[in-house]
Parts: structure tokens; sequence; C-alpha cells
């Protein structure tokens, strides 16, 4: 680690713009995390437009990251006092957040989320800010052949490491890959699947499909979702939690700090399947795992540490290999290609100012989270009984207005609001958007990369595997490809072996 360019990254982020963005940041991703089903994703993609006005992409970056780790915040809120999930990473903090607030507890609850949340943050960053450098380095090395594998990777680990369906993932993945192969060919000149359409030959505007799948969509959602009232919220109370909580708990906020600094690196992991590792470990090791779902301490503890771990862990491929690893990190990409910028392993040498001033922000930015939470529960409450009558049209207005001066074209509009129209029915029919998002910004990478790749080898496949790197990780693809085949292949025969053996002690009986 550059001990000068660390230093220098806090002095970028202590210029009062970029302090005041921080500031900005976190909390708009504190309210966002109070308001259930909107998310960091849409939020960030409606305000892509917005940073056009933000002249250093430093700051812009900056005020988006706040949105992104600020939301993990605001969503345990309201899963402790009305057992309203604000994020979706918030989700397993309900089990035991409600219970405790039933039982007079919901200061305790948010007290030890608080506490948890900031020192999983706090350990995630520190991590970063040493292995962050180290994997920019090593990745200098990276040639067409390995950014095309770990771009292949990266597709598939949506798929098979992110929360819900595999089959459904796999499926939006694909859709997101083809859709990625619109417009002239970058090779050849050639166009394809553009129907014709001059408006599609320079092909599918990113900004402009994570607009609509991400805020439309949600937007549409939300008003399905949110049509009955609010219930009243708990009564808070001292939120500063014992020492026999915090005894209890601290073991779960280690446990929960590694296990989301981990799982955030991964493409597809993120904040939600930390928050539900971290429970489930948590679970496991329970001398009487009965006590959670009932006001478990270290039910709240653990996911809360984790999700937030998470969220700061997970810009380390951003910055350091250009790979989004989920989507809100994805709408992050589309800000940095917005400003130009060209994220990749030569971004802590050429943007040493945007690589250090990402990163000490999150020091900044997640003590101004920890000093604003709790005094913010009364205001985040009253948020909910806006009505989703009165905050829709204006966020349509929004992100109308925003997509429009992209490209000052109205066709974007009508592509936006298109697939704004298939991202509701996705999510109606059990399909998440992040898949499609994330294989629509790596299929470009795949692509271009891979035949790059065949014209190095001379149309030679095996030459991915002469490469070490290249190699390793196609090995990686391949066992994560088969590896649920198998498990799938084992149970089944597991079940046919248990029907057998107790059709036999029947015909024994």
């Amino acid at each position: 680690m550059d001990v000068n360019a660390f230093v220098e990254g806090f002095g970028v982020v202590l210029q009062p713009s970029n302090l005041l963005f921080c500031l900005i940041g976190v909390l708009i991703g504190m309210f966002i995390g109070v308001l259930p089903g909107l998310g960091p994703a849409a939020t960030i993609a409606i305000l892509l437009p917005v940073t056009y006005a933000i002249d250093d992409p430093v700051t812009t970056v900056i005020m988006l990251a706040g949105i992104y780790y600020g939301a993990q915040y605001g969503g345990t809120i309201t899963s402790v006092l009305l057992r309203l999930p604000g994020e979706a990473s918030s989700v397993v903090t309900v089990f035991d957040g409600f219970a405790m607030a039933k039982q007079g507890r919901a200061g305790t609850a948010l007290g030890i989320a608080a506490i948890g949340s900031f020192s999983g943050a706090t350990v995630s960053i520190i991590a970063m800010s040493l292995v962050a450098p180290l994997i920019a380095g090593w990745a200098l090395g990276f040639g067409p052949p390995e950014y095309a594998a770990l771009a292949l990777l990266g597709v598939l680990l949506v798929a098979t490491v992110g929360n819900g369906n595999a089959l459904k993932a796999l499926i939006t993945a694909a859709i997101g890959l083809l859709l990625a192969t619109m417009g002239r060919d970058s090779f050849t000149g050639t166009e394809r699947f553009t129907f014709d359409s001059l408006q599609l030959s320079d092909g599918l505007d990113f900004v402009v499909v994570a607009m609509g799948l991400f805020g439309v969509a949600e937007i549409l959602h939300n008003l399905e979702q949110r049509a009955g009232k609010a219930q009243p919220p708990a009564t808070v109370g001292n939120v500063w939690p014992s020492r026999a909580d915090l005894r209890q708990s601290s073991g779960a906020i280690g446990r929960g700090s590694v296990i989301g600094f981990v799982l955030g690196v991964l493409p597809g992991g993120g904040a939600v399947l930390a928050s539900l590792v971290a429970y489930a470990v948590e679970k496991r090791r329970a001398k009487d795992p009965s006590r959670f779902g009932r006001g478990a301490v270290e039910g709240v503890a653990a996911p809360e540490t984790a999700n937030n771990a998470a969220a700061t862990s997970s810009f380390i491929p951003l910055l350091t290999l250009g790979i989004p690893a989920n989507a809100s990190i994805a709408m992050l990409y589309a800000a940095l290609l917005i400003a130009g910028v060209s994220v990749g392993p030569q971004l802590v040498e050429e943007r040493p100012d945007l690589f250090w001033g990402v990163i000490n922000s999150m020091y900044l930015g997640n003590l101004f989270l920890l000093l604003l939470s709790i005094p913010l529960v009364g205001v985040f409450v009253r948020l909910l009984r806006v009505r989703p009558a009165i905050l829709a049209p204006l966020t349509a207005l929004i992100t109308v207005l925003g997509v429009y001066t992209i490209n000052n074209s109205v066709f974007d509009i009508f592509v936006m609001l298109f697939f704004g129209v298939v991202g509701y029915l996705m999510k109606k029919a059990g399909f998440e958007p992040g898949p499609l998002v994330l294989a629509f910004v790596l299929g470009a990478l795949v692509e271009n990369n891979f035949r790059r790749s065949m014209l190095i080898f001379d149309g030679d496949p095996t030459g991915f595997f002469t490469r070490p790197i290249s190699a390793t990780l196609l090995v990686v693809f391949v066992i994560v490809a088969v590896l649920p085949l198998v498990k799938l292949v084992l149970d089944r025969r597991t079940a046919a072996l248990a029907r057998e053996n107790s059709k036999r002690e029947d015909a024994t009986l």
C-alpha cells in the first residue's frame, strides 16, 4: 500500500465539497433504506443523470457510494420497529429485531444494529485498504484471456452465488448477454439485432436500461405493495445496549465482519447473501437455537454487521478489476463511465485521488451514519406515513427528465418505459432484474476480450489453458457450474434410496 497516496486520499475527502456530498449521500441512503422496496440500486439509477451537473467524478462516486452503504443502516429501523424490511439485506433482521421490539427492547436492537454495522463496515474498510492495492497490482498482468475468463465467471456467479432461484437467474443473465450484443459489431462494423433502427445502431444505453429495470419497475412495484397503511411503530426507549448484550453479541459481530467482507467480494454475493449466511452461522453455533426468532440479540448483530461489511467490500472488484459485484455497484460503474473514468487495475496508479478518495470517504461516511442513525429514527418512521400516490409521481417525473437529459432523446424515454414494464413483470414472475443488468454490463467485456483472445491464439481456444490465471479461472468456472448439478443428482439418489428403504420396512411389517 502506498502510504502517501493513502494519506492524500484523506486530503481529498476532507475537501468541503466532498465532505458535504459524503454527508448528503449517507443521508439519502438512510432515507432510501427506510422506504420499503426502493433500494440503493434504483435510487442510484434515478440519480445518475444528476451526476452530469457534478464536475468532479470523485465527488460523484463518494456521494453514490454513501447512498449504497447508507441504505444498509436505514433498512434496520423499519425492520425492528415496523416489521418492514426497508432494504433487502435487512429481511433477516426482522426475525429477531421485531421480536425484541415486542419485548420492549427496540432501543437495544437498534443500538446493537448500529454498533454492529459500524464495526463490520470499519473492519471491512481497513481490510479493503490493505487488500485492494494488492489485487490491483496483481491484476495489472491481466490480458484479454484473463478478463474474458473473469467476466464469464462473474456472469455465472451472479446466478449460482446470488440469492433466489438459480435457474431464473441464469435465464435473466442469458437475456442480459443477448441484449449486450445489440448494436454495431465493434470488430466488423456489422449491425446486429437493430431491426433497421438508427437509434439502436449504437446498442442500448446501459443507464437507460438500468433506470427502467430498477427505477420505473420499482415505482410500479411499490405502488402495488404499499397500498395499506403503516402500523404504529414500537416505542424505541433506551438505545444503549447493556454490558451483557454487548458481550453476547461481540462474537456475532466479529464473525459477521469476516463473513461479510469475504462474501461481498464475490460477484452476485453482496449484502443480502452475507446477512443470510451470518444469521445461519450464529443459529448453528448457538447452544439453544430455539432462541432465534424470539428476540436473540445475536440474530440482530450478525446480519447487520455482515451486510454493512459486504456493502463495503463489494467495492473491491469494481475499483481493482472493473467488475461490478452486484446491481448497486453496477450503477456506480455506470456513473464512472458517464464521468469518463476507465475502471480497472490501472485506476490506483492513474487516479489515486479517486481510488483512495472513495475508500477513505467510507471511514467518515460510516462515522456519520453511526452519529445520525439513532437521532433520526422519529423522522424516518414519519416518512413511512407519506402516501405512495404522492411519492410515485414525483419519482417518475425525475426519472423521465433524467433519462431524457442523457442523450436528449425521446426514444430513450420509450426504451426506459419498456424496460420498466419488463422489470415489473419480471418481479411479478419471481425474476430478479439484478442478474440481467450485471450480465448486460459484463456481456461486452466477455465478447470483446474473448474475440481478442482468439486473435492472439490464432483461433485455438485451448490457448486459454496455456496461461495460468485464465486457466485457473476457467477451472473455477467449471467447478461452480458443475457442483449444483452434482448436488442435484446426489439429492435425488438419496431421496430414491430413502423411498426404497421405507418400502422395504413397510413390506417387512
